[in-house]
């Protein structure tokens, strides 16, 4: 295929995936119509023979159905690979698909375990985030029943999402983080400010989802786009029509690049992201073989120190318009 992968190790003492990981949520939850379950498990096998590593999930996708996904197409190739699943969300008990607000209790992040264990047909969690931090429950407890959770051998490795600087640094007292995983893109940069300088002092590594704004960053999306009433992103602010319109120079921005580059833009905006530190894994989501292929195509994009120079000073110019999140959900990142 031409693209070597590349391997990175979150954190200090975290485990060593591929470059770049694969985002699965999109598979079964949030863009529309859940994927073909043939064609995905396609997919995600296709991504290990083509070098990728590193796959993440979450309970409350689907909910569960994108945990199975993975757990079946994984299965037979489990030891090459690095799962990643989350804890943190209390469920609808009518089994509704839909989730009722957070739950880190010590109790309830030991039964998901066991669940997600089932569902991932493994024995072992690879790294196992919380996903939102719980107002309720001090994260020196989260961080004691994940340590639990290691000591039996069911977690290997710990971590956070959407946490701010002080909930890290609390929580790695108690037991070490391995990776941080929150939203980050040339779009969303509002990591750079406390949360990046605060891993890299404490060793823990870096995982951006939505590396290519959910999408926007490819130049696929453009102000007369029509989402599915299913997809998430017609309910974000910065996916209205206005606010695409506005957004557009940031794609012209990687677009110049790009053609520069012999390269695309979405190439560019994930050689952006691992060009920033050598401990940060994008993990882009997709459905398709060839969006996935374009995509690991960017570990063999260089971009020099003058690229960078000229992206940072050209973006820096770029208002981009709109929240990321409705107020409701844009609450409980940062904490």
């Amino acid at each position: 295929m031409g693209t070597t992968m590349k391997i990175r190790r979150l954190g200090k003492d975290g485990p060593e995936v591929s470059a770049l990981g694969l985002g699965c949520m999109g598979m079964s939850f949030s863009y529309g119509p859940a994927g073909d379950k043939k064609e995905m498990i396609s997919l995600l096998r296709t991504a290990v023979e083509r070098g990728v590593t590193f796959f993440d999930t979450a309970e409350v996708y689907g909910p569960f159905i994108n945990e199975e996904l993975l757990g079946e197409a994984l299965a037979p190739l489990r030891k090459q690979v690095v799962i990643a699943t989350k804890f943190g969300f209390k469920l609808d008990p009518s089994g509704g698909p839909k989730w009722i607000g957070l739950d880190s209790h010590p109790k309830h992040i030991k039964e998901v375990a066991e669940a997600s264990l089932k569902r991932l047909r493994t024995d072992v969690i690879d790294l196992f985030y919380q996903h939102r931090v719980d107002p309720n429950v001090p994260i020196e407890d989260v961080a004691g029943a994940v340590k639990d959770l290691i000591s039996e051998g069911k977690v290997r490795y710990f971590g956070l999402s959407e946490a701010g600087a002080a909930t890290i640094r609390q929580a790695h007292a108690e037991h070490p983080v391995a990776a941080l995983q929150s939203e980050y893109s040339l779009w969303w940069r509002e990591p750079e400010a406390e949360v990046l300088p605060a891993v890299e002092e404490l060793g823990i590594g870096f995982v951006p989802y939505s590396p290519l704004g959910r999408g926007f960053l490819t130049g696929k999306i453009n102000e007369n786009t029509k989402f599915d009433p299913n997809d998430f992103r017609s309910n974000l602010p910065r996916f209205t029509p206005e606010a695409r319109k506005e957004n557009q120079a940031l794609v012209d921005l990687l677009a110049g690049i790009a053609l520069r580059k012999n390269a695309t833009p979405a190439q560019i905006a994930l050689a952006w992201l691992l060009a920033q530190k050598p401990w940060i894994v994008p993990i882009p989501g997709t459905r398709k073989l060839e969006r996935f292929d374009e995509n690991i195509g960017a570990v063999a994009v260089e971009l020099t120190p003058g690229d960078l120079l000229g992206i940072e000073e050209a973006s820096a110019k770029i208002k981009v318009q709109g929240g990321r999140y409705p107020e409701s959900l844009q609450k409980m990142t940062g904490k």
